[in-house]
């Protein structure tokens, strides 16, 4: 292990016994906030220590059967002794580093969140609105494989049957961690359905996924920044929709974001939703503005934040999908284009392990 992995982990062996100290005052329980803080941290910290005492036993077991294997002398069972403990500490030893340098890793509050996934067409005509559709399909399926349950908050369909864009709501256990990184550029090589001479077009959409703030957070708009407009709902939903001024519209008139709904029963759950959806749009230009300065002082993020970045492309002559930011080539396209994302999603969730293990050494040398 490294040594600047074993200093941060001697600060949380310390860290713990402060902890246990601080819990077994007597007046603690009259700051019920702070016993809280304090007991949801040594939750935390106690992991981590437990798993580094059982990895410096290990330790202390491996050198045991190094020194075992060099005095048997000849002695066959003494030494098939030794080195079954050498064996099998080795392997614990390496399963406990992983875990622990995964534990000691900078946790994103967001990946836990619920989320937003935003689709638009972009340069490609009807065959960007096909594409839209596409994707909007595999992120559906995905998240029915994860046992995530996805709902569409707004829609602009196109005569084709694709999307000029679509905002999806997915609700479910670290959404958000699985899906940030999908955020960008993705570009599709196909021949169109509309194409009459089989070649070859090149297409694409963007992505944009916002992690859902806590409830909690909408009520920091200062409702004086909204101007809020209703108007009538177009597209399918029968007399209902077509009728009444459902449909809503909210903007955020210091930052000019908007958003809007038209998919809910009633102007109510209309403006609900469209208040959830602004305010991960807030939340999420702040989350870019921050990554921003980030990446200015250090480099190896994943992609720059910039959502006009190509991060994907589909080729289907090839059957090739790749994602250009950890140069990831797989010849699996259709089976991706059915929800099959656990591959890419691991890779990418490695590469930003490593990227934030990297600059935790640095940080600590």
């Amino acid at each position: 292990m490294k040594p600047f992995l074993r200093q941060q982990l001697a600060r949380y062996a310390d860290r713990l016994g402060e902890l246990e100290f601080l819990l077994s005052r007597e007046d603690i329980m009259k700051d019920m906030p702070q016993f809280l803080t304090l007991s949801r941290e040594h939750t935390e910290v106690a992991a981590v220590a437990t798993r580094w005492t059982r990895y410096q036993a290990r330790e202390a077991d491996l050198a045991a059967g190094t020194d075992l294997l060099k005095t048997a002398d000849g002695d066959a069972e003494m030494a098939e002794m030794a080195q079954e403990e050498i064996a099998s500490a080795s392997a614990e030893l390496a399963q406990l580093e992983t875990e622990l340098q995964r534990m000691l890793l900078p946790k994103d509050p967001d990946d836990a969140r619920n989320a937003f996934i935003e689709i638009r067409a972009g340069t490609g005509g009807d065959e960007s609105t096909l594409f839209a559709g596409d994707l909007a399909r595999m992120y559906t399926r995905y998240c029915d494989a994860q046992g995530w349950k996805t709902e569409i908050m707004s829609e602009s369909g196109s005569e084709l049957g694709g999307y000029k864009e679509v905002v999806l709501q997915v609700e479910g256990h670290n959404v958000y961690g699985a899906l940030k990184f999908e955020s960008g550029g993705h570009r599709v090589q196909r021949v169109p359905v509309t194409e009459t001479q089989g070649r070859i077009h090149t297409s694409a959409c963007t992505v944009a996924v916002l992690a859902e703030p806590d409830e909690q957070e909408a009520i920091k708009i200062n409702p004086a920044d909204l101007r809020i407009d209703t108007y009538r709902a177009s597209g399918a939903g029968g007399q209902h929709i077509n009728k009444t001024d459902s449909a809503v519209r909210i903007t955020h008139l210091p930052t000019g974001i908007v958003a809007e709904c038209q998919d809910g029963r009633s102007q109510h759950s209309n403006k609900a939703q469209a208040l959830k959806v602004l305010t991960a749009r807030i939340h999420e230009k702040d989350r870019s503005e921050r990554a921003a300065k980030d990446a200015a002082e250090r480099k190896g993020l994943i992609g720059t934040g910039d959502r006009s970045d190509r991060i994907r492309t589909y080729n289907f002559p090839q059957g090739r999908f790749t994602d250009h930011r950890i140069n990831l080539t797989l010849y699996k396209l259709l089976s991706i284009m059915e929800g099959d994302l656990g591959d890419v999603v691991e890779a990418l969730q490695a590469y930003e392990a490593a990227q934030q293990m990297a600059a935790l050494e640095v940080g600590l040398s």
